[in-house]
């Protein structure tokens, strides 16, 4: 069994190889040959800490596994990431454990990759600016990942505290990217691709802020009653997730279901998009929304990779 840490995995994965690995495990699961299974989530009743399994099985690659972990939001004052995780992996064939992989850096990258593909297959071609809201520990990688998929040249930020923004700024500049903290209204405006990565319950980001053309990726809803973005924008956009039932239930469209402004079933698969079975953007002027809820088969396919990658160095 190989026990792989937080160091060993930070080494082997990059904003390439969790892109190639999300990216596929998008559309494997579009064509039916991966699952993810139900989630379990709670409050644990101490430290004001939420935890839970994800978990699935991807048939192609032949992983199966679960990640165990959640957010503590109090880790910052300890020195510690809030998120804290481990993936498990086993052998499909036995059932026996072949891995236990560090998780906190696999799932800031394949949060970041999540979003970095829905841009990659949704927002315009021409985007130049690259808006983020919020400057918690995941907005560098959202930062990184969004950028090597289009060709941005400023990035325009808000945070609630704006103090934060400093740490953002700096890896706008070693990306070469100009950098404006700004208001919200201000982002709306001036923003091609949107990214809302906050552990908010209120919408930051009213439907007449967000021009025509925009793509909005919401990565920060995972849980019942969270929310980031206005309802209604769900009303006049092209929506698409990585698991439409979470999506519904959990993800940031729960809102917009829940008040009838959008249907369950017009929220559609982002990999059904990466193999043709639906389209996407269709239009300049269209607003797309990706709603990234974060499932476990994400978690498997960067895991994967990782053990592939450690399995074969040992062999050689």
């Amino acid at each position: 069994m190989q026990l792989i840490d937080e160091t060993t995995a930070q080494a082997l994965v990059d904003e390439t190889v969790a892109f190639e690995a999300i990216e596929n495990i998008f559309a494997t699961t579009a064509r039916g040959e991966a699952r993810n299974f139900p989630v379990v989530r709670e409050a644990i009743g101490h430290a004001d800490a939420l935890y839970g399994f994800k978990s699935g099985f991807d048939k192609a690659s032949m992983t199966l596994g679960v990640k165990a972990g959640g957010y503590w939001p109090h880790n910052a004052d300890r020195g510690l990431t809030n998120h804290q995780s481990s993936v498990l992996l086993f052998d499909p064939d036995t059932g026996q454990l072949v891995a236990a992989v560090s998780g906190n850096h696999l799932t800031a990258m394949r949060t970041a990759a999540a979003c970095a593909v829905s841009v990659e297959h949704l927002a315009r071609a021409d985007a130049k600016v690259l808006g983020i809201v919020g400057a918690g520990h995941q907005a560098a990688f959202q930062l990184r990942a969004a950028a090597a998929r289009r060709d941005f040249e400023r990035v325009v930020a808000w945070n609630r505290s704006p103090d934060k923004l400093d740490a953002l700024a700096a890896v706008a500049a070693g990306l070469g990217l100009e950098f404006e903290a700004v208001s919200t209204a201000q982002l709306g405006a001036r923003a091609d691709v949107i990214i809302t990565i906050t552990s908010c319950h209120e919408a930051l980001l009213t439907a007449d802020q967000i021009r025509p053309g925009t793509h909005l990726a919401c990565m920060g809803t995972d849980t019942a009653g969270k929310q980031e973005i206005d309802p209604q924008i769900f009303a006049q956009a092209r929506v698409f997730t990585d698991e439409p039932v979470q999506s519904a239930t959990l993800g940031e469209a729960q809102h917009a279901v829940r008040t009838g402004l959008l249907a369950e079933t017009d929220i559609k698969p982002l990999g059904e998009v990466i193999t043709g079975a639906q389209p996407g953007r269709t239009g300049a002027d269209d607003i797309t929304v990706f709603d990234g809820t974060g499932v476990g088969l994400q978690d498997l396919a960067v895991a994967g990779r990782v053990y592939d990658l450690v399995s074969r160095d040992s062999s050689k």
